[in-house]
């Protein structure tokens, strides 16, 4: 085709994705329906996980509820059972690939395939990357990204052969922006976003469009991660908050996921901004928290910033 008729094409379908977001402020899209799917969440003995189990298991979805910490685990699908949902529960290491493979197996003989992949597991350390262990940031990038992979080459194919399905990624905002002190979380999770994307982009190019993709990015979610988190203009969001936007965007079939929206406003101007308004705004923000490898003392004599 003529390349002047492609950016004419371009044009009109902007103007009409922009209409389209428009109209949306007014009448919110209708959420589909995930009664009787099967939903395999990974880290769900707790935190996001959990809570996110909580809501597949009010809309009757079949919960497949994956965690290395085995009371955590089953006591979040006896609260989905009491919420009159199926649940299944199983302690997995997502940061072991071959144990991943053998416990999708496992799933996939005794359940059925999977409708919804939730990939939530993740890990963090918090410290700087020379403090770091090797096989710390093995582990962050085993069970932040890697896993992934490994989740969504066992029950992809199911979803490639019927043409219909999910996948979710939840990543954060710190797999769009560098954060000190989180090198190794950083990576993992811009690993994870592009993981996103490209999944995104091949399964539209072999015409699978039945597939939908979603990745949630939030900043700092008091989940008990790392503590006393604290950022001087950003919000420290609340879990409930956070799933409540991540459900609503799994329902929508939303791509990106970013909370809050307005973060998204401040990722397109470190686009176009220069690097010494972009390092003043990166001390502005006053990230702070410390985790097992770092005291509160130690963090407040090395102040967090982006």
């Amino acid at each position: 085709m003529n390349i002047i008729l492609d950016y004419l094409l371009l044009f009109a379908i902007a103007i009409y994705s922009f209409l389209e977001s428009f109209v949306k402020l007014f009448i919110p899209v209708k959420g589909k329906s995930v009664s009787g799917n099967i939903v395999l969440i990974t880290g769900a003995g707790h935190g996001m996980g959990r809570l996110t189990a909580y809501e597949f298991a009010k809309r009757q979805s079949i919960l497949v509820l994956w965690d290395i910490n085995k009371q955590g685990v089953e006591e979040t699908a006896e609260e989905c059972r009491q919420l009159g949902a199926i649940a299944h529960a199983f302690v997995v290491d997502c940061s072991n690939r071959c144990k991943i493979y053998s416990a999708a197996e496992k799933v996939k003989k005794e359940i059925g395939d999977v409708d919804i992949l939730i990939n939530n597991a993740g890990v963090i350390f918090g410290a700087e990357l020379l403090q770091l262990h090797d096989h710390q940031i093995e582990t962050t990038f085993d069970v932040n990204i890697l896993a992934h992979f490994w989740t969504a080459k066992s029950f992809l194919p199911a979803m490639m052969k019927k043409n219909r399905g999910h996948i979710v990624t939840v990543a954060s905002i710190a797999g769009h922006v560098g954060l000190c002190y989180l090198v190794d979380y950083c990576a993992s999770k811009f690993g994870a976003v592009g993981f996103h994307e490209c999944l995104t982009a091949e399964l539209e190019a072999l015409g699978k469009n039945g597939i939908k993709t979603s990745c949630l990015c939030p900043v700092f979610v008091n989940t008990g991660f790392v503590q006393n988190p604290s950022t001087r203009l950003w919000p420290v969001l609340k879990p409930e908050d956070v799933v409540t936007h991540l459900i609503d965007g799994i329902l929508t079939n939303k791509k990106m996921i970013i909370v809050p929206t307005s973060v998204k406003y401040s990722l397109l101007l470190q686009k176009f901004l220069p690097e010494r308004v972009i390092a003043k705004l990166n001390k502005m923000q006053e990230v702070e928290f410390y985790t097992p490898l770092r005291t509160k003392k130690e963090c407040s004599e090395k102040q967090k910033t982006f």
